[in-house]
């Protein structure tokens, strides 16, 4: 499918921002009440508690949150204390710098030369002069809107807002409309460090234990365990969604991409913990010379150390298989 393609405006695909239902889970599944797990820039628990808040519906609602998002003082103090109090609402809040430039110039009527000299300092977190509140105020400026220009220190351009955000959407479109595949992207990108095969085989229930176990030890937790949330959230929402991860399958396993094999994931050999890329392709290309006759055969033609054999036997990739040649020839 060619991202270039995908619209903008799929009301579906614009619900994954405010809502679970339409991938088919319920908020308590997948333990969050929108469908951002993933997607780039809006899966941080950060910026889904700010969707959370602020409801987007449309392309431009999305130019907003990345705005809030990436901006200084622009949404904790600020925004945030503005939606929730009703004064504004995530369509009149200032997101970008840009909005700052055009309101003054479209909607309060300042010279446009003015306008661009605000924007600047605004979003430098240089703030107000005396002069140029005077004059917001004879234009009608609210005192909310001035105060919130107060405050910010830094703030995001938009083009570089839309850039995001349109990288987001086609993500989300493909998290939508073809699920499976792009789980599979997703762990093979994301996933080759802090993937655990056997606890995510085991399906939602391990999973969601996990993740409970690692927030309940809070600080306590490991470096290793904290890495590994957001690949157990989105493991999580996967299965809760009625797809799986099968075992490494030594003949099916890709080096390092997962593998879609109908509704579920086959895991590359490089998902293993203790196996380098590099021993993955080596175990990968060794297939190319046909079957193997035992597990010494596999060891020869994979170069591969008594570790991962060990590791791969434990994981029963070599069910059926004789230890040596010399079993197999009697």
């Amino acid at each position: 499918v060619d991202p270039t393609t995908i619209p903008m405006n799929d009301p579906k695909v614009m619900s994954l921002f405010n809502s679970t239902e339409a991938i088919g889970v319920t908020p308590e599944q997948i333990r969050t009440p929108v469908a951002t797990y993933g997607i780039p820039e809006m899966g941080t628990k950060f910026v889904r508690q700010m969707l959370q808040e602020t409801q987007p519906s449309t392309f431009a609602d999305l130019l907003q949150i990345s705005g809030l998002s990436h901006g200084t003082g622009v949404w904790l103090g600020n925004a945030q204390e503005l939606i929730r109090n009703g004064t504004c609402n995530i369509k009149t809040v200032i997101g970008c710098r840009d909005d700052i430039m055009l309101y003054l110039i479209y909607k309060a009527g300042l010279d446009a030369g003015l306008a661009f000299k605000i924007t600047e300092s605004v979003r430098k977190g240089k703030g107000l002069t005396d002069e140029w509140i005077e004059e917001m105020k004879k234009h009608n400026v609210p005192q909310w809107y001035i105060e919130s220009c107060q405050k910010i220190e830094y703030m995001f351009p938009k083009a570089h807002a839309a850039a995001y955000v349109t990288s987001a959407v086609r993500t989300a479109y493909f998290k939508l409309y073809y699920p499976i595949a792009f789980y599979a992207a997703y762990f093979s990108v994301r996933a080759s460090e802090d993937f655990d095969i056997e606890l995510c085989c085991q399906g939602y229930d391990a999973i969601l234990n996990k993740l409970i176990e690692i927030e309940e030890k809070g600080m306590q937790a490991s470096p290793k365990e904290r890495a590994m949330i957001s690949v157990l959230e989105m493991a999580l929402e996967m299965t809760a969604r009625g797809y799986s991860f099968k075992g490494i399958d030594l003949y099916r396993s890709d080096a390092t991409r997962f593998q879609v094999d109908g509704d579920e994931l086959i895991p590359p050999f490089s998902a293993i913990q203790g196996v380098g890329a590099n021993a993955a392709r080596n175990i990968a290309a060794a297939r190319e010379e046909g079957p193997f006759l035992s597990v010494e055969d596999f060891q020869t033609k994979a170069k591969a150390t008594k570790t991962i054999v060990e590791i791969l036997s434990a994981m029963g990739c070599f069910r059926g298989l004789p230890e040596s040649n010399q079993l197999s020839l009697f």
